[in-house]
């Protein structure tokens, strides 16, 4: 475990005069995560960082390196994490999301699930902290009802290529019911839908960072199946607000909370989309479908704005402009000085 920068204790006040509260982001360097501490930071809290960098990246916590508030130490949590001094909040976004990822060790990926979530839980438990943990619309598998309500059981395949990540968040989610119901840990469960935003690495697979990918390079958009199947895309800043929100609320409990964009869409039309907004002139290009890849994804997001007044607001036009501005932007950033660097 290496700490790279260390803050102070968690008993000062912020500079907007709200209490100081010392948070701990599970896999705090990834795409979620990175923008999760940002907001954290901004309200004033102090905040422990824990990544194994596998996915992560410091690239995206770089801003935040030299911050007073903010620690990273890096960490990988199938270990049990030794933390001094008192945590508020812990917030568990630590796992491989995306398909290309979490299958390159599927064996790894279902211990981040089964036995970080154990290991955090057990943190929360010695610190009396709250317990938030980030699932996923893959507990619903291949669905046969759409839009998915928490109460839909799923239609799953716990041997699949896709079993060692939708069936580690499943056992996670039954760990945080127990440990709720046992030992009286405080915990909260947000299943989160496909989300997008600056940060989304490209090349991990995921839809929309692929299809900018390809259109910014002029090469064919790859579309899995006949591009009929849908996804709700929801905004990152969005998703935060919703992770924010169900971590406050005192009165949902550990039942899980849907946190994801209604607006579905399907994979053709995200295409199109990109297209239009890149100005890109790339063709079309068509696969066939992974196994399990499900032909439906679309939330009801109907405890979300009871429970907690919140629905995304961010529409997939703009959050693609922005998503667009920020990868071109890093392309730029990235791109050798002319002369001083291979072609």
């Amino acid at each position: 475990m290496t700490h790279i920068q260390k803050g102070p204790s968690a008993t000062s006040l912020s500079s907007v005069g709200v209490r100081e509260r010392r948070i701990i982001v599970a896999g705090g360097a990834g795409f979620i995560g990175s923008h999760l501490c940002d907001r954290l930071i901004d309200a004033g809290h102090s905040v422990l960082c824990l990544d194994n960098l596998m996915t992560g990246s410091m690239d995206n916590i770089a801003h935040l390196a030299s911050h007073p508030r903010f620690q990273f130490r890096r960490h990988d949590v199938i270990e049990p994490a030794i933390v001094k001094g008192p945590v508020a909040e812990i917030y568990n976004l630590a796992s491989p999301a995306s398909p290309l990822k979490y299958q390159e060790d599927p064996i790894h990926t279902f211990k981040t699930s089964v036995w970080g979530a154990l290991n955090l839980l057990e943190l929360a438990r010695e610190k009396g902290a709250r317990i938030l943990q980030s699932s996923t619309s893959e507990v619903y598998g291949d669905p046969t009802v759409s839009p998915q309500p928490e109460s839909y059981h799923g239609n799953v395949n716990t041997t699949g290529p896709r079993a060692c990540y939708d069936e580690g968040k499943r056992a996670a989610e039954t760990l945080f019911y127990e440990m709720s119901a046992r030992h009286g840990v405080e915990v909260r469960i947000a299943r989160i839908f496909n989300t997008y935003g600056p940060r989304l690495q490209a090349g991990d697979g995921r839809v929309v960072s692929t299809f900018i990918d390809q259109a910014l390079d002029g090469a064919p958009l790859t579309i899995n199946g006949d591009g009929s199947q849908t996804r709700s895309f929801c905004y990152v800043d969005d998703l935060v607000e919703g992770l924010m929100r169900l971590m406050a609320n005192d009165e949902v409990g550990s039942a899980p909370v849907n946190l994801g964009n209604p607006d579905e869409r399907s994979i053709s039309d995200a295409a199109a989309l990109v297209l239009a907004a890149t100005g890109s002139k790339s063709e079309l290009t068509w696969r066939a479908m992974p196994q399990d890849d499900p032909l439906r994804r679309c939330p009801d997001i109907s405890r979300a704005q009871e429970l907690l007044d919140w629905r995304p607001t961010v529409s997939f036009e703009e959050g693609l402009q922005r998503m667009i501005a920020h990868m071109v932007s890093e392309r730029a950033r990235q791109r050798p000085a002319a002369g001083g660097g291979a072609s």
